[in-house]
């Protein structure tokens, strides 16, 4: 078994099992990637693929050994990375979800380059389950999120606690420092982040916990957009505490309390347990977890 035939593999399930996609995608012959795969299952004596009609689909044996494959072949970009540059300054490829990227990220990237003059910092700013395809397939170091990521594969420790704060327009019938009842909670209008977002999630968790549920009127992966039709007087929002701090702090909306309901959180770094962690992976999952007792809280800088 070579790492090449794994490779090869690889590619023809990265082609949707599709040999003729793989063949020219690795510059070789058909047959020739159709006699890779069949020297994988000669070898382990197992069937990859099922072959029906003129399409393949893998087997169960099959994904198992793409699990298999896929942490082998990161481990060896990682040694490979890992001793090529072994005297070059070192790069790190770190991710975010949108409301950590946007509130958290440049401030961290910011403070870590001035720390680490020599280092080269790589930033993906996306939702968690384009993060979480990115961790597996190792072209992203660790991802900095606000909850966790489902894959089995994956390690994540908290580095830092939030809350999402109920907002509402600034005018009758919402007041500053309102406490709603459960009922009034209910019937109002909602507009909240994506589904899927950290947010959500725990927006949802919470009210699953006290058999509550409503649907949005207004969905979107804009913090600043749900902030603004909330000042328009289009509902009320559940959002990040930190992020609407300075609509809070102008008094653009206020913000109420809900009997009963508590929106607490952790953030989390996140990365594959076969991840080896270098030194300046390290540096910066440790810059992350003391930031705030270092440095002053970044401010947030959208526009309303």
């Amino acid at each position: 078994m070579t790492i090449k035939l794994m490779h090869i593999f690889l590619t023809v399930c990265e082609c949707g099992n599709n040999i003729t996609k793989a063949s020219k995608k690795l510059y070789m012959t058909q047959p020739a990637v159709s006699v890779a795969i069949q020297e994988i299952e000669k070898y382990f004596g197992i069937v990859l693929f099922d072959r029906i009609g003129k399409r393949l689909y893998l087997t169960e044996a099959g994904r198992e050994f793409r699990e298999y494959v896929m942490r082998i072949l990161a481990l060896c970009d990682d040694m490979e990375k890992g001793f090529r540059n072994w005297n070059l300054t070192g790069t790190i490829r770190v991710g975010a979800s949108i409301t950590i990227g946007s509130q958290f990220m440049p401030s961290y990237v910011e403070t870590f380059l001035k720390l680490n003059p020599g280092a080269d910092v790589r930033v993906l700013i996306a939702p968690s389950d384009r993060l979480e395809e990115k961790l597996i397939g190792n072209e992203l170091d660790l991802a900095l999120v606000e909850s966790f990521l489902h894959h089995e594969n994956m390690i994540a420790e908290p580095f830092m606690e939030d809350s999402l704060v109920v907002i509402t327009p600034a005018r009758e019938p919402f007041y500053p420092g309102q406490v709603m009842s459960r009922e009034n909670f209910l019937g109002q209008n909602f507009l909240l982040r994506e589904p899927g977002s950290g947010a959500r999630e725990l927006f949802e968790k919470v009210l699953a916990a006290n058999e509550m549920h409503v649907e949005p009127v207004w969905e979107g992966i804009s913090t600043t957009a749900l902030v603004n039709a909330v000042i328009k007087g289009l509902g009320i929002s559940v959002l990040p505490k930190r992020m609407v701090a300075g609509a809070i702090q102008k008094g653009s909306v206020y913000t109420a309390e809900v009997e009963g309901l508590e929106f607490q959180r952790e953030f989390y770094v996140v990365y594959h347990k076969d991840k080896r962690l270098t030194k300046l992976l390290k540096d910066f999952i440790e810059l992350c977890r003391n930031y705030e007792l270092n440095y002053p809280l970044p401010g947030y800088q959208g526009l309303f």
